[in-house]
């Protein structure tokens, strides 16, 4: 269908300017991903410009820009990725559609923004990462937990000395409920859609981990379905799950520290997010509701000797690193605004601060290893 506002297509990679105009791929009028993360983060950003909107039939994408004052709607992203106004295109759609309109947008020359998990898999993640190497085309992936100022922080202690030598480190935490799921997320109880909880809230705390602590050597990895029916909240339906649900690995990082991380299903009373490092010198021990450090806020405390944790106040330098953000700490926003203003910097001074299609493969390769150890029950390098 053709778009309510008619442009000059073009191939040619987008020239960086002051202003980069944004594409978005995916958007409802009143929930999704979009919506509650990235139109915000984008709004709140002046060097960034919402200039299209795509959605999958023509009175979403128009209730969407009326919603967002936004007048170029579509329902082909072809259409969309071809607009000359656009430099970034922003995939929110789910996981199975990421190869086919990333492929497209980089085929337009555009610069992408794609959704964690970048694939369904590692195969769909190596060939969007290679297609975008071809191109010369600039990515980031939505691994946003990395801008986290409370991450920023622990990087910055661990810098510093704080806990000395790092020996171990230890990750737990809490998914989505394991009895009942909202039918817009169904589709994450199929394995085979690449979204579950070993990609997302396992994939986000993985990656945060060894962002700031470095990558596993080996690891040894279980896995299992513990409650293989669960309720779709809106019609009592019960639906059999694929896709595990109690996933625990150790292995030794690149830095000879030991690690291990447990995400599981929410029980009652359960922690929400706990990870420990700990050292010759002292302990940090950062915090959440839930093992999704790129959403919920984080805290951090620590302590040395035999003193309990106490909690630290994270540095306004850091919270305030891009002041225009403010209105949206402690929303999910947060930290996507955080990776776009890291991204256009990224685009400004050539540097490579924002995670890449190339970040995102290395994180799919580590959850390919998991995948292999659990099925085989053996030790694996990664």
């Amino acid at each position: 269908m053709a778009p309510t506002e008619a442009g000059e297509t073009t191939s040619a990679v987008a020239t960086p300017k002051s202003t980069l105009g944004v594409g978005i791929i995916g958007v409802s009028p009143v929930r999704g991903w979009a919506t509650t993360a990235h139109v915000p983060a984008l709004r709140a950003l002046p060097n960034y410009q919402i200039a299209a909107l795509s959605a999958h039939n023509m009175e979403s994408a128009r209730a969407a820009g009326e919603a967002f004052g936004v007048s170029a709607v579509f329902t082909d992203h072809e259409q969309l990725v071809t607009q000359p106004d656009i430099d970034v295109v922003a995939v929110t759609v789910k996981v199975p559609h990421h190869r086919e309109l990333v492929s497209a947008a980089i085929a337009a020359g555009k610069a992408v923004y794609c959704e964690w998990p970048l694939g369904r898999d590692l195969d769909d993640a190596r060939a969007m990462a290679a297609l975008a190497a071809r191109r010369g085309v600039r990515t980031v992936v939505g691994l946003q937990a990395r801008q986290a100022p409370a991450i920023e922080f622990v990087q910055q202690l661990l810098r510093d000395g704080y806990v000395g030598q790092v020996l171990s480190t230890t990750m737990v935490g809490l998914s989505i409920p394991g009895d009942v799921v909202g039918q817009p997320n169904a589709y994450m109880l199929d394995k085979t859609n690449g979204a579950n909880l070993l990609t997302v809230p396992f994939g986000h705390s993985l990656d945060v981990l060894n962002y700031v602590l470095g990558e596993f050597a080996d690891l040894s990895a279980v896995s299992d379905i513990r409650r293989p029916l669960i309720t779709i909240e809106e019609t009592r339906e019960q639906m059999v799950k694929t896709a595990v649900d109690q996933i625990a690995v150790i292995g030794t990082l690149t830095s000879g520290a030991t690690a291990s991380i447990h995400i599981r299903e929410a029980v009652a009373g359960g922690t929400g997010f706990l990870w420990e490092i700990n050292g010759t010198d002292g302990t940090l021990r950062i915090t959440a509701d839930a093992a999704l450090p790129e959403i919920f806020p984080l805290t951090v405390a620590g302590a040395k000797g035999r003193k309990e944790p106490a909690k630290f106040a994270i540095p306004t330098a850091l919270t305030q690193k891009w002041p225009t953000l403010a209105s949206l700490e402690g929303a999910p926003a947060f930290n996507v605004a955080r990776a776009y203003a890291a991204f256009a910097a990224d685009i400004e001074n050539g540097t490579h601060t924002a995670p890449d299609f190339g970040d995102a493969v290395r994180r799919h390769e580590v959850i390919a290893a998991i995948e292999r150890s659990a099925s085989t029950g053996q030790r694996v390098k990664v």
